[in-house]
């Protein structure tokens, strides 16, 4: 609602009909805007004008973002750039798909030295995984390999719920990177994406048109915002990887339809998983939920074996008419994440070079769990649990 400017009838034409304007708009008062172009003459005037006018603020908004800098937020806070390799103090230029922008970023978190870490810690260089046979064979995992998923999955899961919990409007997403990094030191982990492959933070946290990948920084969320939150935790020399997709406060119906078809895709993908399926069938049943709700499945990033090794065989695409080998077999462990949009299934890369955002800015959301194929089906290992937040309403029908 349009409050009252102290600026004279005489000075002022009103924004939508150019009449003498004495009142102005509120959201334009608290961003600081000029008057002029933010006076109405009536409240009939405003709020006829509103679907055009609003574009005013998000304009003055990214353009606060742009100017924002290290001093604004302390020592330390910038921009990351070149795959997590380099920083800058000024928001990168782009041509960006959606409303979203990136924030600077703290620097990076410390892990005590008792705890184990994997080999890409220090420098950023997996050294191990990229030239395993397991990049080309799928292992059988052994009765001890289980055990020792298990028990990480579970810490893995206790992790994301404890983001989870935090989640609310103006939260942002360095604060759920913190808890992710406490809670998996706290339980005498490693959060694997930290500095994998340079990558910065301990987890990530995917806004809105993201599809995946995002790199938690200063942007505090917002109400109406889904933001998916990957957590993978390193426990006694093997990974446990999982995610969801949260809502922020009051989310719009189309998001939520998203988010549930998102949730629906991985629960029909994973009913299929037994021995003698094939790989490649997760694709099918994922993308045909899709279609008939009238979203598109990502097809740059699939799901992958998971143990020992944190990226390996097998690959596990989540689109139709897929080309991925083999058949499933007990004692395999692998993920299955997909990732569908509200718009068409393309991506583009931020600067950077990590943040995935789908190429027409629409939304994008989803799930993961890490599997574990019996001789009977299958073991889901990061399954929720009892003690899990209640954040889903289809799970309360």
């Amino acid at each position: 609602m349009a409050g009252e400017s102290d600026v004279s009838v005489n000075t002022l034409s009103c924004a939508n009909c150019g009449k003498p304007a004495n009142l102005q708009c509120p959201k334009c008062l608290e961003l600081k805007l000029p008057r002029e172009g933010s006076a109405f003459c009536t409240q009939e005037c405003f709020k006829s004008s509103w679907s055009s006018h609003k574009s005013v603020h998000l304009k003055a908004k990214l353009t606060s973002i742009g100017t924002q800098n290290s001093d604004s937020l302390g020592e330390g806070w910038l921009y990351c750039v070149k795959r997590g390799q380099g920083r800058t103090p000024k928001l990168p230029h782009f041509d960006w798909t959606g409303a979203l922008r990136p924030y600077p970023i703290s620097s990076k978190r410390i892990v005590p030295a008792p705890i184990d870490k994997p080999d890409w810690a220090d420098d950023g260089i997996p050294k191990v995984e990229p030239n395993s046979n397991l990049q080309h064979t799928v292992e059988i995992k052994s009765p001890d390999q289980i055990e020792r998923m298990r028990e990480t999955c579970r810490i893995a899961r206790e992790v994301l719920d404890a983001a989870a919990r935090i989640i609310q409007p103006g939260v942002t997403t360095d604060e759920i990177d913190r808890v992710v990094h406490e809670a998996t030191i706290a339980a005498g982990g490693y959060p694997s994406p930290l500095n994998y492959h340079f990558f910065p933070k301990s987890c990530c946290t995917s806004v809105n048109e993201v599809i995946c990948h995002g790199i938690p920084d200063a942007r505090k969320l917002e109400d109406g915002d889904i933001v998916n939150v990957d957590v993978t935790v390193c426990y006694k020399g093997v990974h446990g990887d999982l995610n969801e997709t949260n809502f922020v406060g009051n989310v719009d119906e189309e998001s939520r339809q998203l988010v549930k078809c998102t949730y629906e895709c991985l629960e029909k993908a994973i009913s299929i998983v037994k021995p003698g399926v094939r790989f490649r069938e997760i694709g099918e049943v994922i993308n045909r939920h899709a279609s008939m709700s009238g979203f598109s499945v990502v097809k740059s990033y699939c799901g992958h074996g998971i143990g020992e090794l944190f990226h390996c065989a097998p690959n596990i695409p989540h689109y139709a008419r897929n080309k991925a080998v083999g058949v499933m077999k007990a004692g395999q462990t692998f993920t299955i994440e997909p990732m569908i949009n509200a718009g068409v299934w393309r991506d583009r890369m931020w600067p950077d070079g990590w943040t995935a955002v789908t190429a027409d800015g629409k939304r994008s959301a989803q799930f993961e769990h890490t599997l574990l194929v019996t001789e009977t089906g299958v073991e889901v290992l990061t399954g929720r649990l009892q003690t899990s937040p209640n954040v889903f309403p289809w799970l309360n029908s």
